[in-house]
């Protein structure tokens, strides 16, 4: 069990296009992915492969930053059985799984990982 590395930081917008435009125009990102069915825009930086996702959804969780791991589901019944709690309990996203942590302080910690294939 283990964190990877920072995969993407969530950003809820009210109108992708907007935020769209302002990421690439004013901040130098670039559009590496869209999907329209679940109204989400991939935007990267030059100097990694973490990505900014700019989203509507209102029901992803807000906390911004999701961490990579292999295997959602295997890490939370690892994180329960060391006794740690889960706040939100995986779910399907477009890309694989997701969940919410709660560290010692009750900080939550997404996790996410990439077991979908994406056509």
């Amino acid at each position: 069990m283990k964190l990877k590395k920072i995969d993407c930081i969530m950003h809820f917008t009210k109108n992708i296009n907007t935020a769209e435009k302002y990421y690439t125009e004013i901040l130098g990102l670039q559009v590496l992915w869209r999907d329209e069915k679940v109204n989400m825009t991939g935007m990267g930086m030059d100097e990694t492969d973490a990505e900014i996702v700019l989203h509507n959804d209102e029901n992803i969780p807000q906390d911004n930053v999701h961490y990579l791991v292999d295997d959602v589901d295997k890490f939370c019944e690892e994180y329960e059985s060391a006794g740690q709690k889960i706040i939100v309990e995986p779910f399907d996203i477009r890309c694989g799984k997701c969940a919410v942590l709660g560290d010692i302080e009750g900080n939550a910690i997404s996790i996410l990982d990439l077991t979908k294939v994406i056509c």
